[in-house]
């Protein structure tokens, strides 16, 4: 339940602290005094889109806070523990939004978006308006409201569609990846061994285009390279070259070897290093002969190299991944060969699933039919306390069959329509055809009061429902809202003083001047006020008979 509210700068409220009661919750006041600041403030705290034209004259920030208290395991708990936000059961929203546009939300003083802030807040309140009464009009939220009173019923054969349905798409999957009918098999069959024979076909060898471009380099760098060869070779060993340097230095230090360790050391590498200088001359000799080739050669090289960056470009970076790409082709190659007889297979897999589905699905439909019936009898009996007593209410079922169900969708293949009929002998029709404005906020009170123990919402908000009602009907909502509110709280802007009586808390939304300003403010009414404030609304002079008329209301709406 909602059990603080604190607003600042909002529209005309400077500030207001609002402590509410955990029942019927009443707020009224003269027209224009400031009821809808209160639920405008109340829809922002919640996470409705956030207005710079809410904030009050002159200042350059508004903000709201929200304190609620659930109960253990409730909705909002588990998504706040989904969204790693800790909570005892308290539950303290905080929003903030600037002149420049700029939001700030915290949920227990953590950050969080305004889609986070919704996907909490629409298991703590649920908000009914004028506007919010088309609510009821969707075909879609009317079967939502069917399941609702369903409760774990429906949700566990929802569940078994969905594991259902999803096995259904992982077969068609697979039969996708088979090549899905024959003609488009076949077409795969061919592509796949056209690319199989054209990987074949090039007798690939990992590292060979690195090794052909090593040689296209030095082909196309020969006459460099045989030059270079050729000057090493004759630094080498032609007269007065290295070689024969050498062996003089050789002749000169061996003279003298004798004489000292250090000199026949010299010796020693003068030989290592003439070793060493035949060596390199025998091997530049090699590579010189090894230079010879033909220009069929570099032609053959060439033409090899584009086959293999061609290849590159279509099935992978490097020899490895190509051949890895033809081996993964075999493979599939060999499972589209024999599709046929697994598609067969799978198709019949498919065919059993939709069978259990739509047996699920015959079975949900009995149940909601089941509930539905029990619903519209309970639904027109409340309306007849609100002065419709000629009302008739209907849910319609569209037939299926196994021809034409819908067996993809875990809400099984339900399609229904609210009928509605406000006048005897007139006919039922799609409810939101023909119901009137009026009706459609008795009707929705109606709905809401079968529905207050199904669906763990702790606070209800209602703006001006009973507009257009008065006498012994503005009586049956005062009895409504005190039914509802023993198990769930209520917060509701009225004007009837029969709902005024009812309330458990009774606050007075009214303007003042201060400082040459227009303020909105809220306060709790006393008891002596509260019976005032009747008097008000009934449009009585304050005298000794209309507020004896006023407790006597309070007696028996209360009693």
């Amino acid at each position: 339940m909602l059990q603080r509210l604190y607003v600042k700068n909002v529209a005309l409220i400077s500030e207001a602290d609002v402590d509410f009661d955990g029942k019927l919750n009443i707020l009224s006041g003269e027209t224009g005094s400031g009821k809808s600041v209160i639920l405008d403030s109340i829809n922002f705290v919640l996470g409705s889109k956030a207005d710079k034209n809410m904030i009050r004259y002159g200042e350059q920030e508004m903000s709201v806070r929200a304190e609620f208290f659930v109960e253990e395991g409730s909705e909002a708990l588990k998504k706040l523990k989904d969204l790693d936000v800790d909570s005892d059961g308290e539950i303290v929203i905080t929003r903030k939004l600037t002149a420049d546009g700029k939001s700030a939300i915290k949920i227990n003083g953590n950050a969080v978006t305004a889609s986070m802030l919704k996907s909490v807040t629409q298991h703590l309140v649920d908000v009914h308006g004028q506007s919010e009464h088309f609510f009821l009009l969707s075909e879609d939220n009317q079967l939502k409201t069917i399941d609702a009173l369903l409760g774990e019923n429906a949700q566990r054969i929802k569940e078994e569609l969905a594991a259902l349905i999803s096995e259904k798409r992982s077969l068609k999957s697979k039969i996708s990846e088979l090549g899905g009918d024959e003609s488009e098999r076949e077409r795969q069959l061919d592509l796949l061994n056209y690319q199989i024979n054209e990987i074949e076909n090039a007798n690939l060898k990992v590292g060979e285009f690195e090794e052909l471009t090593v040689r296209q380099n030095v082909i196309a760098n020969t006459e460099r390279i045989l030059t270079a060869l050729s000057a090493v070779r004759s630094v080498l060993d032609d007269e007065n070259g290295c070689a024969d340097g050498i062996s003089t230095a050789k002749h000169y230090v061996n003279g003298i070897s004798a004489l000292s360790d250090a000199y026949a050391q010299i010796g020693e590498r003068l030989e290592s290093l003439g070793v060493e200088i035949k060596d390199i001359s025998e091997t530049v000799t090699d590579l010189t002969d090894e230079l010879n080739f033909d220009s069929r050669e570099a032609e053959e090289i060439d033409e090899r190299l584009s086959l293999i960056k061609s290849l590159k470009k279509k099935y992978g970076a490097d020899e490895s991944e190509i051949l890895e790409f033809c081996e993964k082709a075999r493979a599939k190659a060999d499972v589209l060969s024999d599709g046929a007889c697994v598609v067969e297979k799978y198709t019949a897999e498919i065919a059993a699933i939709d069978e259990k589905i739509y047996e699920l699905c015959k079975k949900l439909t009995a149940l909601r039919k089941e509930v539905a019936e029990k619903f519209c009898k309970e639904v027109i009996a409340e309306l007849k306390t609100l002065n419709i007593p000629n009302a008739n209410f209907a849910v319609e079922f569209a037939e299926y069959d196994e021809g034409n169900a819908n067996l993809s969708s875990s809400n099984g293949s339900d399609s229904i329509c609210f009928n509605f009929s406000a006048n005897k002998g007139e006919p039922l029709k799609p409810l939101s055809k023909v119901i009137s404005g009026g009706e459609m906020s008795r009707f929705m009170l109606a709905v809401k009061t079968r529905l207050k123990d199904v669906n763990g919402i702790s606070t209800y908000i209602f703006d001006e429902i009973d507009a257009g009602i008065s006498g012994f009907t503005a009586t049956t909502v005062a009895e409504k809202f005190v039914k509802i509110s023993k198990h769930t709280q209520i917060l509701a802007v009225s004007h009837l003083p029969q709902v005024c009586a009812a309330s458990d808390a009774q606050f007075l939304i009214y303007k003042v001047e201060e400082s040459g300003k227009t303020l909105t403010k809220v306060k709790r009414l006393a008891a002596e006020s509260k019976i005032e404030e009747i008097v008000r609304l009934t449009g009585s002079v304050n005298s000794v008979a209309a507020r004896e008329h006023a407790i006597e209301l309070i007696k028996q709406i209360k009693k």
